[in-house]
């Protein structure tokens, strides 16, 4: 076995917007070595989880849906009050350390932006890291166990009690890794979160696509919930097949009578759920591959 080319991480030192412009060569932000330290012990990325961050895939150097991906972040930067972010320095950032990467054919970012280290000038820490992408080949191929949890909060509570930042994609992910935990201890792989009051949500780092009645819904984003990229890009290819599409608020009843459900995100593209709180779920392989297919030619 070959061993795996190293990431590719480049911080980008010029995160924040209104800065003075930048001066002939310079970028805002430079390459440096993946094993060497490079966060400050008192950031609040890391004494905190203070900060944002996407996950974003790559195929053969192409990143897919880098605009949504950054307005995103943008969306979140805004919910934390951070400064306002330069998209350019970051998106140049975000594809030099895809470029540097040796090829491959598909990878994964991660993007991060933190508050700072804590007493500082208030200058963001960012920083964009590029890697193989795991493989998920056995969840695409034969589903995932899946175990509805209640997040705790009603489905409106983004309207409601904004300040508890749902919707936001935070560094806050000790919940989302308890959950999965609690998803092993129950023999799934996966976590669909449900609302107080009935709704079905999203995962821990996925969205849900649902097929009822021969439409494919996915749960309406002003519950508190994030815009799914992929589930975007899924959406555009079921609308060129003619299939229609559609956010809903989606009560818990309606998805256990679904034909098919899908957990996407854009580490794992799309896994078709098997099972859901122990009963049997029939995975539409043939779709699955077809959509599989499909968003991986989207990146490309």
């Amino acid at each position: 076995m070959t061993d795996a080319p190293p990431p590719v991480l480049v911080v980008i030192d010029r995160a924040a917007a209104g800065g003075p412009p930048l001066g002939p060569g310079e970028t805002g932000f430079r390459v440096v070595d993946p094993a060497a330290p490079t966060i400050h012990v008192t950031d609040l990325g890391v004494t905190r989880g203070d900060g944002i961050f996407e996950g974003l895939g790559v195929s053969h150097g192409s990143i897919q849906a880098l605009e949504p991906h950054l307005a995103r972040l943008a969306r979140s930067a805004a919910l934390l009050d951070l400064p306002e972010l330069d998209l350019d320095v970051i998106r140049a950032a975000c594809l030099e350390s895809a470029r540097l990467h040796e090829p491959a054919p598909l990878l994964l970012q991660k993007l991060v932006v933190t508050r700072g280290v804590e007493g500082g000038d208030g200058s963001p820490t960012a920083w964009v890291r590029t890697e193989l992408m795991p493989d998920h080949d056995r969840e695409r191929r034969e589903g995932i166990r899946v175990v509805s949890l209640d997040r705790g909060y009603r489905h409106d509570v983004a309207q409601t009690s904004p300040w508890l930042l749902q919707g936001a994609k935070t560094l806050s992910y000790a919940v989302n890794k308890s959950v999965l935990r609690e998803a092993a201890r129950r023999g799934a792989d996966d976590v669909l979160f449900v609302s107080s009051d009935g709704y079905a949500l999203e995962g821990p780092s996925a969205s849900l696509v649902a097929r009822v009645d021969g439409r494919y819904l996915t749960p309406r984003t002003d519950q508190g919930i994030l815009e799914g990229t992929t589930q975007a890009d899924a959406f555009e290819v079921l609308r060129s097949l003619g299939h229609d599409v559609a956010e809903e608020l989606l009560p818990m009843d309606v998805v256990r009578r679904a034909d098919a459900l899908w957990l996407l995100s854009s580490g794992r593209l799309i896994a078709p759920v098997s099972a859901l709180d122990d009963v049997p779920v029939a995975i539409d392989a043939e779709l699955t591959r077809q959509l599989g297919d499909a968003l991986v030619d989207r990146r490309a």
